[in-house]
């Protein structure tokens, strides 16, 4: 009896220390799987699917695609409805939000670990020596932003009751469609370098019924710095994570961008920018803050600015007045700049 309780004692520590973890691990793998094989667009709360469905969408064998299905209702990431279909389970989104952390962290930025003494040992190795899966890292954002700073912006947006509005860096215009839908009569501009990503917004303009009120302009945001045309006569102007990406080469463009921006908006419009600031010390953010602005000060070469030094930028451009907002997701902010 007495060696049974001291079993006991040792098994629960070790549920303890191993926490959400394991858990964590497994939906993330299933989930990556999913998006690798196609099926998690088809895989979406709300609606259902069968494994015929699911394997004729992806081009998939179905002995294969039910075999995947089986270890993700095994999981409980999905449900049976009874009726030979399956739906998403409760808390499907949640957990889809947790496994991008783990996603992003391990996978999108695999060729900075499996490359860390390469450019440890070779200080001016550039960023681009070893590519990031670029699918990879927007779906794990995605997943990340969907509860931790998509919401914020969104609601920032929301209350700005927008006319007008224009999204630098916009990928697949998910946040400029969620707005369009909330207000029949506003109209939206997305701008981003990525082509294959403009020809997805487009589409996903359509299919959400606001095609004739979004464009989709595919260059640099850098450009607004000698051409703020596509910024022009706006309510609010949203860029989430881009600006880093011109520090320290391009911080004067930068500066030329914001300050264009605020000239572009209208009349107590808002410029709403969601960006990382480094190395936190909180309880919360400190570890993921450490691996965020690891990655991008040593592999990526990025400048992350802190928050009264993104206050001192904005109020240089001629923003009136800075207000910070802290995110969800860790080592997150968004700085709400009035014109």
């Amino acid at each position: 009896m007495k060696a049974l309780s001291t079993g006991t004692r040792k098994l629960k520590d070790e549920i303890e220390a191993s926490g959400d973890a394991p858990a964590l691990a497994a939906v993330a793998a299933l989930l990556e799987m999913g998006d690798r094989l196609s099926l998690l667009d088809r895989i979406v709360p709300g609606k259902e699917f069968t494994v015929q469905e699911l394997a004729a969408h992806a081009d998939l064998p179905q002995a294969g695609t039910a075999g995947y299905l089986a270890a993700m209702e095994s999981a409980g990431i999905i449900e049976p409805t009874g009726s030979g279909a399956f739906v998403t389970a409760a808390d499907f989104e949640r957990v889809r939000h947790q496994a991008g952390y783990l996603s992003w962290v391990m996978n999108a930025n695999r060729p900075f670990i499996e490359n860390a003494r390469e450019y440890l040992c070779n200080p001016d190795k550039g960023s681009g020596a070893y590519l990031r899966d670029g699918r990879q890292v927007a779906v794990s954002s995605q997943w990340m932003g969907s509860m931790a700073f998509y919401p914020a912006a969104l609601e920032v947006i929301a209350a700005s009751k927008p006319e007008r509005i224009a999204d630098l860096g916009s990928g697949t215009c998910r946040l400029l469609i969620e707005v369009l839908r909330k207000f029949p009569g506003c109209t939206g501009i997305g701008l981003d370098l990525d082509g294959p990503s403009c020809r997805a917004a487009e589409a996903a303009g359509e299919q959400a019924g606001v095609g004739d009120r979004l464009t989709v302009i595919e260059r640099p945001i850098q450009s607004i710095a000698t051409d703020p045309a596509p910024v022009a006569d706006t309510d609010v102007i949203h860029a989430g994570f881009v600006f880093h990406d011109m520090m320290p080469e391009e911080e004067d463009v930068a500066d030329a961008v914001l300050a264009n921006c605020r000239n572009a908006l209208r009349p107590g419009g808002i410029m709403a920018i969601t960006d990382a600031v480094p190395y936190l010390r909180n309880d919360r953010e400190r570890r993921f803050s450490a691996i965020v602005t690891y990655y991008h000060q040593q592999f990526m070469r990025r400048k992350l600015l802190t928050e009264s030094e993104w206050s001192d930028k904005l109020k240089a451009a001629g923003f009136r007045e800075v207000a910070i907002v802290e995110l969800g997701f860790p080592t997150g902010r968004l700085f709400v700049a009035s014109r």
